[in-house]
């Protein structure tokens, strides 16, 4: 339907957000504006609309979550080795001091706040922009704009700005639609769980959005278990428990783009494709394809409990294109259109 489609990682004018296997890194932009990511992985953004109280500061860092609790294991192990002259059979000890029930607990308690977040992408959001309330704001009281002082005249300026903006985007003007995009990069926040996100209309009642989930980066493929003893115990993550945990991490990140969506733009519906890369067993070949295609209406969205729903069966409630199985994961599938 000829979408025109800009990536939602591009800040402005000159200004570029670089992704690598292993890094990332972005420059800071303008006015109202400052964005910074780090090759560690955080992601900080600050918006806002200058007179108008609209804007936010997020900041995550999920992989440095798991990079934390797995690399403090690691180092547990060798510390285990030195004591035991690096024999893997030595005898475990009969007890465990109060200090390394400490450690283990909160290792522990850190592995399932980590895993708390793949499943609960979802359970925040975008705070929504009311643009009806932006173009009926009245205007600043004074007499001609050339007799104001120059602090009134730039309130009276960014009045004006903000009400023929608004006056746009009520009035369904896609190309506005997508500069705001541009301008507030609505899944900036999301680049821990997914990136390439791309974002077009060619009607003003709906939004079409694409990314990629990052699931060989955020998946983790062990899992820890602390006994009534106090000991921790770390395994390989069962087929069913991994692709469960999968679906859950996609439907939620899909979730949230929903909302993110809603929350900037007075649309009333979004179509969403997630894409990942999928082993071909019967090429050998590893390629991207398209795993999940939703379409989400805003109305029923609204009446939604996220801190209590499961993001796999809410999904199921909207016109989706999904084949997952409990042993295989994900399969390509069509697009909705």
């Amino acid at each position: 339907m000829g979408l025109r489609f800009r990536k939602s990682i591009t800040l402005c004018k000159g200004v570029k957000l670089n992704l690598g296997m292993k890094s990332a890194s972005i420059s800071v932009g303008r006015k109202g504006i400052h964005q910074s990511i780090s090759t560690t992985g955080r992601t900080t953004t600050s918006l806002s609309l200058p007179g108008t109280g609209l804007g936010y500061t997020k900041s995550v860092n999920l992989k440095k979550g798991f990079k934390s609790l797995f690399g403090r294991k690691k180092e547990e192990e060798k510390k285990e080795e030195k004591k035991t002259g690096g024999s893997k059979a030595a005898a475990a000890p009969k007890g465990l001091s109060e200090a390394e029930l400490n450690e283990n607990r909160q290792i522990y308690e850190e592995y399932c706040r980590q895993i708390a977040l793949i499943r609960g992408i979802h359970k925040q959001a975008d705070d929504p922009i009311d643009w009806q309330e932006v173009y009926g704001r009245p205007e600043p009281v004074g007499g001609a704009l050339s007799s104001l002082r120059s602090d009134t005249k730039q309130s009276h300026e960014e009045w004006q700005e903000l009400h023929e903006l608004s006056e746009k985007v009520l009035a369904g003007d896609l190309d506005t639609y997508l500069a705001l995009v541009d301008e507030f990069r609505p899944f900036d926040d999301l680049l821990e769980y997914g990136s390439d996100f791309e974002v077009g209309t060619d009607d003003p009642s709906f939004l079409e959005v694409e990314f990629h989930v990052k699931s060989a980066e955020v998946m983790p493929e062990r899992e820890y278990i602390l006994d009534d003893n106090g000991r921790l115990k770390e395994k390989d993550l069962s087929k069913t428990a991994y692709y469960d945990m999968l679906q859950d991490y996609v439907c939620s990140a899909v979730l949230r783009v929903a909302r993110d969506s809603f929350a900037l733009l007075p649309i009333d519906r979004v179509i969403i494709h997630a894409t990942d890369t999928i082993d071909d067993s019967a090429t050998g070949r590893v390629t991207e394809e398209t795993i999940l295609s939703v379409s989400i209406g805003r109305s029923q969205l609204e009446g939604m409990d996220f801190s209590r729903l499961d993001p796999s069966d809410c999904l199921g409630t909207f016109p989706i294109k999904m084949n997952f199985k409990k042993t295989k994961g994900f399969s390509p599938v069509e697009r909705l259109s």
